[in-house]
């Protein structure tokens, strides 16, 4: 009799990468639909160019550089792409989204050993290189175009909610944005994070595909809510409202789409729970108390860091094991 020997999981599902990856993009849809309504088709162009160039670069590095025959594509390159894409300004280059793409999956992603291995976000570490690298281009922001065709280089610059709230105070940042706006997606800033209804729209299609868990946005939107209820006892004028903070910038975003990665976050509900806490401390600290009005990608990364410790620290008791 022949055995067949296989690593595990030996759990059969139907499930696979390519299917999972999918529903993920399909999810984000609504976000890039919204996004080229308001900031028009560049937007548009540049979601499109980081999936499908993300796809690319994830072949050229697996079945050229590294030999491997039987590559195909599972969509979890064009998932970082878009991601990616999403988290730049409107007026980003697409050179700049190139080299943003070349750092997420060739260092972040395939230099730990690709998909599965990776200790960060792809995408976020590409973005973070990019506002590092390239902080001006980082940081145009534009008010919407409202129209496919419209160009966003054309559009008026803008300041984002949060740079108001950090620079001018609560008043001059609500009478600018009204919560309506907020929820909708009418205003400025990332391609991909200013409609938090669209984003929660495709968070819950993902919930209903069951290929989340809603621990770690709940408890990262949840801390954030408490940090800025807090400070909103503390100093109103300064901080903000809790739900100016919910609202405004990437933390819908952050929370539904990047914090949720089941590469990098950790395994068990406690330790998923530990993670969104922290990451909602970190985001607040970052956006009230630190010199960037926004903290969620750099908040999430560090939280990234942390995983195998809180996975140790939350490790499940081993049935029947007895302590000596």
């Amino acid at each position: 009799m022949k055995l067949i020997q296989s690593d595990a999981p030996h759990i059969r599902t139907k499930d696979s990468v390519r299917s999972i990856m999918l529903d993920v993009l399909l999810a984000l849809a609504p976000a890039v639909a919204v996004a080229t309504f308001f900031f028009g088709w560049y937007a548009l162009f540049l979601c499109l160019f980081g999936a499908i160039v993300g796809e690319l670069i994830e072949w050229f590095i697996v079945r050229v550089l590294r030999g491997q025959k039987d590559f195909s594509f599972d969509f979890s390159a064009a998932v970082t792409g878009l991601l990616l894409a999403m988290n730049l300004p409107p007026t980003a280059p697409w050179w700049l989204l190139l080299i943003g793409l070349l750092v997420a999956l060739g260092v972040a992603k395939h230099a730990f050993g690709g998909i599965g291995q990776n200790i960060f976000n792809p995408a976020l570490v590409g973005r973070i290189f990019l506002l590092i690298s390239f902080p001006t281009l980082m940081t145009r922001w534009v008010s919407p175009v409202r129209g496919f065709a419209k160009s966003v280089w054309d559009a008026m610059t803008s300041a984002t909610a949060l740079g108001i709230l950090k620079n001018s105070g609560f008043s001059a940042a609500i009478q600018r944005f009204s919560y309506t706006d907020l929820f909708f997606g009418n205003v400025g800033g990332c391609i991909g994070e200013t409609s938090a209804f669209v984003l929660l729209l495709g968070f819950i299609y993902l919930l209903i595909r069951k290929r989340v868990n809603p621990v770690i946005p709940a408890t990262y939107i949840g801390t954030v809510l408490a940090f800025a209820s807090i400070m909103y006892l503390v100093n109103a004028e300064k901080f903000g409202t809790p739900l100016f903070h919910i609202l405004s910038g990437g933390l819908f975003l952050g929370a539904l789409f990047m914090a949720t990665d089941m590469v990098t976050s950790p395994m068990t509900i406690k330790g998923q729970a530990v993670f969104g806490i922290g990451c909602g401390v970190v985001t607040m600290i970052i956006r009230l108390f630190a010199g960037y009005p926004e903290g969620v990608s750099l908040a999430i990364v560090l939280m990234n860091a942390l995983v195998p410790l809180i996975d140790r620290a939350f490790k499940p008791k081993i049935f029947g094991e007895v302590k000596v």
